[in-house]
């Protein structure tokens, strides 16, 4: 434990999880990767142990910053340690940035004691950036939303508003909820269109153990069609906003829409929840999936994403928050022919290790 200025940083432990959650649940910085849940659900899925810290007013014990993190440990490379893996955002919450600083040093110390070989950090930049200096990187895309669905709804172009009509009137359903039956068939399209990405894929366990951490904060919606599961995505919140790490379609049935009605359940879902920011992830500025966020009203927000030797000096920025390598096509090229339980299973295997 070290102290500064009568506030004490240390590693949380389970017994401090009520407090981190209600600090989180106060601060208008915090995401829902910065509940306690997403940790423990690391832990629980893939073993990796929760490194997250803490910061005390040490006269009144009460909470004046919180840090998530977590040790990763990859055989044949080593380890780091990650704020956060699996998720675009990571960073430290506090009263104060003199506070955050001293939680971010604490980390840096445990480089050292664990033998980790860099600290990951995945900010974002909070002031406003203009948009020339957006051009090849990466955002998330924020999306405000009014009190309700309806209202929702009443404020989207015309043209939005019958695209989503267009996956109702072809015949797709949706369904809602956290029961295993609905966990099983979001991972049944979820393992077939990442295959198709060429993406390797997290084991089944990790959505299990989300939804089991953040119980009523996660949700997830498995569009049909008849009783195909075409579509799928999962939400986890935290008071006023909501993030969706995932989310996929079956490429086969992308002509019915199914993306258009399983955004809007989400999305009218978190309204009608009093979600007021709803984050629909990592996209690179003006490509891809960018654009599809975009016409939802989603306004970029530059991330930041950092990597801190064992002295706390910047070794470099995080080449996976600003562009792919130059041998991932060939590699997604490859995943993408090979049979799907085989991906199941090899990327099962190896997904844990890879932090993105």
């Amino acid at each position: 434990m070290s102290s500064t200025n009568a506030i004490s940083t240390s590693l949380v432990s389970l017994a401090d999880k009520a407090e981190w959650d209600s600090y989180v649940a106060a601060h208008p910085q915090a995401t829902a990767y910065h509940k306690f849940a997403w940790q423990q659900a690391v832990n629980h899925a893939y073993k990796h142990a929760i490194y997250g810290v803490i910061a005390k007013q040490e006269n009144t014990g009460n909470i004046v910053g919180v840090l998530p993190c977590v040790l990763i440990k990859t055989p044949l490379i080593g380890k780091k340690l990650c704020s956060l893996p699996y998720c675009d955002v990571g960073y430290a919450l506090a009263d104060s940035n003199d506070i955050a600083m001293q939680l971010q040093q604490f980390l840096t110390q445990q480089l050292s004691v664990t033998g980790s070989k860099a600290l990951e950090m995945r900010a974002v930049q909070a002031a406003p950036v203009d948009t020339s200096q957006l051009n090849h990187q990466k955002v998330r895309m924020l999306l405000p939303l009014p009190n309700t669905s309806e209202a929702l709804m009443a404020g989207f172009k015309s043209k939005l508003r019958s695209q989503i009509r267009k996956a109702e009137k072809n015949g797709l359903t949706v369904s809602l909820g956290t029961k295993q039956p609905l966990i099983n068939d979001f991972y049944t399209v979820y393992t077939k269109n990442m295959r198709d990405l060429g993406s390797p894929v997290h084991a089944k366990k990790w959505f299990e153990q989300i939804v089991n951490a953040y119980e009523e904060s996660c949700i997830l919606s498995v569009v049909y069609k008849d009783n195909t599961p075409i579509g799928g995505g999962l939400v986890i919140k935290n008071t006023s906003s909501a993030s969706i790490p995932w989310a996929s379609t079956l490429r086969d049935y992308n002509k019915l829409a199914p993306n258009m009605l399983l955004y809007w359940s989400l999305l009218g879902h978190c309204a009608d929840s009093g979600i007021k920011t709803f984050d629909f992830g990592r996209s690179t500025y003006e490509e891809g999936t960018y654009k599809f966020k975009k016409q939802w009203g989603a306004q970029p927000q530059l991330l930041n994403w950092q990597k801190f030797d064992q002295h706390g000096a910047l070794v470099k920025e995080q080449l996976a928050a600003t562009s792919p390598g130059k041998m991932r096509p060939i590699a997604e090229n490859m995943w993408q022919k090979l049979p799907l339980t085989f991906t199941v299973a090899v990327g099962s295997a190896i997904r844990p290790h890879i932090s993105l």
